[in-house]
């Protein structure tokens, strides 16, 4: 590190301010030395010319057994143009008390002849602990004791003591410096989005990283160290040229000074400047995270050691294991993800190199339960995971939908994969908005977080659309063209295009998306500029949108989008205006006809195959249930579309059993019992060749495992001829299952809706449900339709990332539609218990 030659600036004859400011101008001026060296140069400038006043006085001024310390970010010698400095004047108390304050004048008054802000304090050692015992931040600035001048046995005994007392008192300082921290966040905000961040009060910023070096201090946990100390070093840097900029000895990067301030570091423009603080601020707060999660892990052990030996009555080897790893216990997730210890991380038997959905598949079950994914799960990832193909496998697409659609969970899930490099690796395009500035003060948000941000608030919305998963993706791609010139809606249509496909949507769903990116701001800007009387303003939306289906989307991004930008984007008053215009939109599209929505309408039923129609008839025969397993090897789905009408997740299951009561209830709970997870499903009936002979309902499953292995078809149908003939108790063994889940917090979903589709259908009623998808659902709304006393005639199961959107066509007992009331009253109570 580049220091001043001191003795050529100043020596103890020249130690006035005047040749002090002299020295210290012309180092403030030289272009060739900035950042860290020009911060220590004026550092040791500045113990040169305080070391020449300590000394001013000759040996009869200076009393016996005291120091000059700096402390605080004098102290790490890390000294911006006009940073303040924090002195402790150190003596052992030997010394007459009109000699003390002789010398501490003799420090302070040059000081503030210089106008430099001072923040000083003349103390004992045993004064200076017990501060520090009383006060927090005093103790934090202690931890960087240097000393200046005097007797140096002194400061470095204080240090030996300062440091000492901080890990004997880390139980309890740390918590009380966590809570600091948060205070100063929720002041301040984080530095990472703002468009006039203060560099050392925001979260992320330089009290965050400094806090950071006490809990390292401690001994007790410590940060993340890669790109920290750049993080660090680039946050003071900005603050240098801020000071140098402005003159003042300010913090807060204001709009009208950023443009200096950037030319001051060489930097292109002030978007430049603010997107490598946006970067530095984010490893800082990210470092933070993943510290305070040790912190916390290291204190709960710690409290339930002598717990834990008391019970094991001090028996040698009865102590929590260091790192608790072998001895914690984990739990599954999904394949190849465990929580352990409030964490996600990889299961022992995980293999990211040979696994290449893993990382999506880890964040999404991360966030859905509500859990933060571990650092050394991320940093694996990160280093063996495989690039995914080009288009993604269908799993890939659909733990990307859960993730999206886990709500606020996702978002420290998707900052751990962006801080590891894994987010642009599997988004490319993403690169260009990362970290933007929104250059507009509605905008609350980075233009990345903003996309998240709108995703989150779109999961909030999923009950209100028969895509689900189209709107989550749409969400976070409805302005990624800002990172291209001109109008972001044209370019993020054609990039929406292009991400759509490789991701694997087929290409229906891929003319969705782009539309909802190309129109995201038509709805709120139409019902707010224009005149919805007038037809042409309603055939234009008409035209643009194109079906229904695409309508009810734009819609709930619309709102979504608002949301997430800030509350000035979005008032009761907008809402009503764009759902007025939806509502005109719709009638429309629709010409005031019922409207069929995708999944509402009755399908066109194919012939059964040749092994559907084996099973039939050996249910038929036997008078059993009569199940069918073909896997199929995962590659080759690896392209399919994700939309209605491509091929599913899984494997094929298929369950033939003569007609009864129940039989859909039933086969659910027993798919629920083996871990089974349904991706989708269709119920109909199929006739027997045999006069006389009953309707047989064939179940076309395509299930995947939780995680492990897929259960034999064998024990498969052993346990559903028990269940329907009433031998196994399903709600039980349910029942069971959940008890032995751990209990997480998880994500707070949208409650289910349940409505009565508007349908042109004349053999039956169809009732819609959008719910989560969680274990047993289709079990509850089985025996909730069962227990509403209607018949399910057929049914159309789908699950979209973490949502269910379930279409059952059911008659009365009489084989006939539901009359009105009486539909709406089944969409009720198979709502309540959904709800309950």
């Amino acid at each position: 590190m580049t220091s001043v030659d001191v003795s050529t600036e100043t020596t103890p004859e020249d130690s006035g301010p005047g040749g002090y400011a002299a020295a210290r101008l012309r180092l403030l001026q030289e272009e060739s030395r900035p950042g860290p060296p020009r911060r220590a140069a004026l550092a040791d400038l500045t113990d040169a010319w305080l070391a020449g006043l300590f000394r001013a006085g000759g040996p009869a001024g200076v009393p016996r057994g005291a120091a000059l310390v700096a402390v605080g970010g004098y102290g790490r010698s890390e000294l911006s143009p006009r940073s303040d400095l924090d002195l402790l004047l150190l003596h052992d108390g030997t010394a007459d008390g009109a000699e003390v304050a002789a010398l501490a004048d003799r420090l302070w008054y040059p000081v503030w002849d210089l106008g430099i802000a001072l923040d000083h304090s003349v103390r004992t050692p045993a004064e200076a602990r017990k501060t520090a015992g009383d006060d927090l931040k005093v103790h934090l600035g202690l931890l960087d004791a240097r000393h200046v001048a005097g007797d140096a046995g002194l400061t470095a005994a204080l240090r030996s003591d300062v440091l000492a007392d901080w890990r004997n008192q880390a139980v309890r300082r740390l918590p009380e410096l966590r809570e600091l921290g948060e205070e100063r966040a929720e002041r301040q905000g984080e530095l990472s989005h703002l468009l006039e961040p203060d560099l050392k009060e925001a979260r992320g910023g330089l009290r965050d990283a400094t806090a950071l070096r006490a809990v390292a201090a401690s001994w007790l946990a410590d940060a993340p160290r890669e790109g920290l100390a750049d993080a660090r070093r680039q946050l003071l840097d900005v603050r240098d040229a801020l000071h140098l900029a402005t003159g003042r000895a300010t913090d807060r990067l204001a709009l009208q000074e950023q443009d200096q301030v950037a030319s001051e570091l060489g930097l292109l423009d002030a978007d430049t400047l603010l997107r490598q603080v946006y970067e530095a601020a984010r490893v800082v707060a990210y470092a933070g995270d993943v510290t305070w999660r040790e912190v916390g892990r290291v204190l709960r052990a710690r409290s339930g050691r002598p717990r834990l030996r008391a019970m094991l009555g001090g028996r040698a080897g009865g102590g929590v294991r260091r790192g608790g790893d072998s001895g914690a216990e984990r739990s599954p997730l999904a394949e190849g993800v465990v929580e352990q210890e409030g964490e996600a991380v990889l299961a022992r038997a995980a293999r990211p190199e040979r696994d290449p959905v893993l990382p999506l598949r880890a964040a999404a079950a991360a966030a859905q339960a509500g859990l933060p994914l571990s650092l050394h799960a991320v940093r694996r990832l990160a280093a063996a995971a495989r690039p995914l193909p080009v288009p993604w496998p269908a799993e890939a697409r659909e733990q990307l939908v859960t993730l999206l659609g886990a709500g606020r969970p996702t978002v420290p899930v998707w900052e751990a994969l962006e801080a590891e490099g894994l987010i642009t690796r599997l988004l490319p395009d993403w690169e260009r908005v990362r970290c933007r500035p929104p250059r507009n003060a509605v905008h609350t948000w980075t233009v990345d977080r903003h996309l998240v941000e709108t995703a989150v608030r779109a999961a909030d919305l999923t009950r209100r659309v028969g895509r689900p998963d189209l709107l989550l993706v749409a969400a976070l791609l409805h302005d990624i063209g800002k990172g291209w010139p001109g109008d972001h809606s044209v370019a993020g249509e054609t990039i929406a295009r292009d991400v759509a496909a490789r991701i694997g949507f087929d290409a229906g769903d891929v003319a969705v998306l782009a539309c909802l990116v190309r129109h995201h701001l038509l709805l709120v800007e139409t019902a707010t500029r224009r005149d919805l009387d007038d037809p042409a303003t309603v055939r234009g939306v008409a035209e643009a949108v194109g079906c229904v289906g695409t309508l009810e989307l734009l819609h709930a991004l619309t709102e979504a989008d608002a949301l997430a930008t800030g509350p000035a984007a979005w008032s009761a008053w907008r809402g009503a205006l764009v759902a007025d215009l939806v509502q005109r939109v719709a009638g429309a599209l629709s010409g005031d006809a019922p409207v069929e929505a995708e999944g509402e309408s009755e399908r066109e039923e194919t012939a059964p195959t040749a092994e559907q129609e084996r099973l039939v008839v050996e249910a038929f025969r036997t008078g059993g249930p009569v199940v069918g397993l073909r896997t199929e090897d995962d590659d080759a789905d690896a392209g399919a579309g994700a939309g209605a009408g491509a091929e599913p997740l899984g494997v094929e299951l298929t369950v033939a059993v003569r007609d009864r009561p129940g039989v859909l209830a039933a086969v659910a709970g027993v798919l629920a019992m083996h871990r089974l997870t349904v991706r989708a499903a269709e119920l109909r009936e199929v006739g027997v060749p045999v006069p006389g002979a009953c309707s047989v309902l064939l179940l076309s499953w395509r299930v995947a495992a939780e995680y492990g292995s897929l259960p034999q078809a064998t024990r498969v149908r052993a346990d559903l001829a028990r269940a329907l003939d009433g031998s196994l108790d399903i709600e039980a063994r349910l029942a069971e299952r959940e008890a032995a889940y751990p209990r997480r917090r998880g994500t707070v979903a949208p409650p289910a809706r349940v409505t009565v589709a508007r349908t042109g259908s004349r053999a039956a009623t169809v009732i819609e449900v959008r719910a989560r998808d969680v274990p047993g659902l289709l079990h509850r709304i089985g025996r909730a339709l069962e227990g509403a006393g209607v018949r399910v005639r057929s049914a159309h199961v789908s699950t979209l990332g973490a949502n269910a959107v379930d279409a059952f066509y059911v008659t009365g007992s009489d084989g006939a539609p539901l009359t009105g009331e009486r539909a709406v009253g089944v969409a009720r109570e198979v709502e309540g218990v959904l709800r309950g």
